[in-house]
């Protein structure tokens, strides 16, 4: 198994050919067996560590990284709000376009979120209010509650000049200006 593995790495064998070699008229050869044995350990593992009552520490470990999971989830949900949130495009590259464009403004909001989280915690620190670190590491920029996925939008066609605006602070749509364009939300 370790000659195999080493083969593959080093590229002395392609995968194509390894797979081949892994079973032979829809059966496990002996060498495709010991592989899937092996596979079978680490799965063992990973079950009895999830069951381990005594220690807990990876189960908590791995809900942890389940829950960023979903909040990512939820929020692409939230933003992909157009046509019930289903990916309707009938051809591969439109549907490879739809999430391409979701990621983006998935990305987005949570690069946001990520400054003003940073700003606020700024803010309250400056204020003399103790914040632990590890409580501000805990806080997600996944958040959404404040999202308007309905309705309008203002998009300027620049970058704010003074940076960040401040807390709390709501901005004005525009009348129609020719800086800001103004479009109803469809979704992506």
């Amino acid at each position: 198994m370790i000659r195999v593995a080493g083969s593959l790495v080093t590229n002395q064998v392609r995968a194509s050919d390894l797979l081949r070699m892994f079973a032979r008229g829809g059966r496990p050869t002996p060498l495709g067996q010991a592989f899937a044995e092996y596979g079978r350990i680490d799965k063992t593992l990973h079950l009895l560590s999830i069951l381990d009552p005594i220690d807990d520490t990876y189960r908590r470990r791995l809900n942890k990284q389940l829950t960023v999971q979903e909040s990512r989830h939820r929020l692409a949900r939230k933003i992909c709000h157009g046509a019930s949130g289903q990916i309707r495009k009938a051809y591969r590259e439109g549907q490879e376009d739809q999430l391409a464009a979701l990621g983006l403004v998935v990305n987005a909001v949570a690069l946001w979120n990520s400054k003003y989280l940073s700003a606020a915690v700024d803010q309250v620190r400056a204020q003399g209010v103790p914040v632990k670190d590890e409580d501000a590491a805990r806080l997600s920029p996944l958040g959404h509650a404040h999202l308007n996925v309905l309705g309008r939008y203002a998009i300027s066609s620049s970058a704010p000049a003074e940076g960040l605006r401040r807390l709390g602070e709501i901005p004005d749509l525009p009348d129609g200006g020719d800086m800001v364009e103004t479009v109803e939300g469809e979704g992506v």
